[in-house]
């Protein structure tokens, strides 16, 4: 009786409302909002649909709801709801939300399909061994510039692993992340994306500066892997070098197996011209007048096609100079290498030439310069204008700083050759 006539007295929105006051609006809407509050024997109660939510609440914003509480004299208390209580007639009771997955067509990638060049051995053996199930790395964490072949690997897991696999973009987490708070399915969501074997991201740069949706998704990183489930991250740079994110987000992206994929060499890339037909002296031809892209080589192979079955002529060299003139590259100016760089390495050609300091910029800014002294003749002055006005002695310490850490970096090393043999 007691607890009725303080339940009247005390309004349960006005509450909400103070605790919406103290929080982040997606991270309440996502968290606090869908609950059941109620009040029972001086407890200010929030019913939960499933362990899951009332363990997160309860470690999150315990010290929140406590506060609010107390200023009613009230202690507050997180329980997971009876699944067999009376139901509510209310649209948004959480025992019967439902989270119907978008339409995705099945990728019929397979490893087969990644010609692989001794740089990219390991990672290729590795995702095997992943969707075998023959070793866990989680995360597995597999960053490439673009069209290196990270979403081919994660395709090719995809279709390969075993039992039940949910593959997303980094663009649709978000969206369904959006959509499932709006239509008030987020704790089916969070089901769909917790319910799986294997748990696939590709393009996870894309979550970058969006906090609610970002601590979502490290919370589900955080459970998959308590529960012993396999993941899979593709990402366009290394963990450490990853901008809009916090450190915790880094960590926990690297506390698995990180690893890169390098940009198809021209080994690799006269192999993808040959297995689409093209005879093998055009094919090494073309492969010294692309760029390192998959999907740049994906839409010259598919002009080419597409030539020989509408105009039923063979390829030859001159008619593939004419109808590849926009594709092949004429010339490598110092400005066209920096600015592809930037795509390699992860970081913007406006940073590159500004005056940021960050770490990971600087070492890119200067792995440039050893690059530009090795596949052209620019002075040293001439290497520090194409990189945001760097003078002679910057640019000297800069490429005598990066030549001694090749020394015992072997990544940094096989990078930097990588792109000396694609930019001579």
């Amino acid at each position: 009786m007691q607890a009725a006539i303080l339940t009247k007295q005390i309004d349960l929105d006005a509450i909400k409302t103070k605790i919406a006051e103290r929080m982040d609006a997606a991270c309440f809407s996502a968290w606090i909002s869908p609950l059941t509050i109620k009040i029972s024997d001086n407890q200010l109660v929030f019913a939960a649909p499933n362990q899951f939510t009332a363990d997160y609440v309860g470690a999150t914003y315990s010290n929140i709801l406590n506060d609010v509480a107390a200023e009613y004299g009230l202690n507050a208390t997180v329980y997971v709801e009876n699944m067999h209580s009376v139901r509510r007639e209310n649209a948004n009771d959480n025992n019967t939300q439902t989270y119907t997955a978008p339409m995705a067509e099945k990728s019929d990638d397979n490893f087969d399909a990644f010609i692989a060049s001794e740089e990219n051995a390991f990672i290729l053996s590795a995702c095997k061994k992943v969707a075998s199930k023959a070793a866990t790395f989680s995360p597995l964490f597999i960053y490439g510039p673009a069209g290196c072949g990270k979403t081919l690997l994660a395709n090719s897991i995809n279709a390969a692993a075993r039992g039940r696999t949910v593959m997303m973009s980094g663009a649709a987490f978000v969206s369904e992340f959006a959509r499932a708070l709006q239509n008030k399915t987020i704790f089916a969501f969070k089901d769909y994306c917790r319910n799986v074997d294997t748990f696939i991201l590709d393009d996870v740069q894309v979550l970058a500066g969006k906090r609610a949706t970002c601590e979502e998704f490290l919370q589900l990183l955080v459970d998959l892997r308590g529960a012993g489930k396999q993941i899979i991250l593709t990402a366009n740079a290394a963990p450490s070098n990853l901008t809009g994110f916090d450190h915790r987000a880094q960590s926990l992206f690297a506390s698995g197996l990180v690893a890169d994929v390098a940009a198809p060499n021209r080994a690799v890339r006269c192999e993808m011209f040959r297995r689409a037909g093209v005879d093998a002296g055009l094919a090494d031809t073309l492969a010294g007048r692309v760029m390192s892209n998959g999907h740049i080589i994906s839409g010259i192979v598919t002009k080419i096609k597409a030539y020989g079955e509408i105009m039923g002529e063979k390829i030859n060299a001159s008619i593939a100079e004419k109808i590849l003139s926009d594709s092949l590259q004429k010339s490598k100016s110092p400005i066209l290498i920096v600015k592809s760089m930037c795509e390699k390495l992860g970081v913007s050609y406006d940073a590159v030439c500004g005056n940021g300091r960050a770490r990971a910029l600087v070492l890119a800014r200067q792995m440039m310069m050893v690059v530009l002294k090795n596949v052209t003749t620019l002075s040293l002055s001439e290497i520090g204008s194409y990189v945001g006005g760097r003078d002679h002695a910057t640019v000297m310490y800069g490429i005598d700083r990066i030549e001694k850490i090749q020394d015992s970096d072997l990544v940094m090393a096989s990078q930097i050759a990588q792109m000396i043999e694609e930019y001579k």
